[in-house]
């Protein structure tokens, strides 16, 4: 049960982050949604890199468990992971206005937080 969560874990940080780099990045860009200036300079930037280093973290995370799985469901990893989730939650509630951010590093830290009690 314990490489099931810590695969689930980490494969939804990097598949909420993919997704929301696509989402929110890639098809405003692609439709033009919002107008060239400085603001949309910041939008961008913000939904890139926050998207950037969940795809990150996910991904070297799920290199870490396919390599050494004691290793990635180790408490200091782990309350790692939930550090870093914190960490972008409060990106989410401080600079986005939207749910879905807050939801997908919502379902991410209790993932960890599973994965850490249940080891």
């Amino acid at each position: 049960m314990r490489n099931y969560l810590v695969y689930a874990t980490y494969g939804w940080l990097a598949l909420s982050g993919t997704l929301h780099f696509l989402v929110d990045v890639v098809s405003h860009a692609l439709r033009g949604k919002h107008p060239p200036g400085p603001e949309t300079t910041l939008y961008y930037g913000l939904n890139t890199a926050f998207s950037l280093g969940q795809v990150a973290f996910g991904l070297l995370g799920l290199f870490l468990a396919r390599r050494a799985m004691d290793l990635a469901a180790a408490p200091p990893v782990l309350i790692l992971a939930l550090a870093a989730g914190l960490g972008w939650w409060a990106v989410t509630f401080l600079f986005m206005g939207y749910w879905e951010p807050k939801l997908n590093v919502g379902i991410f830290c209790a993932l960890a937080l599973a994965t850490l009690v249940r080891r």
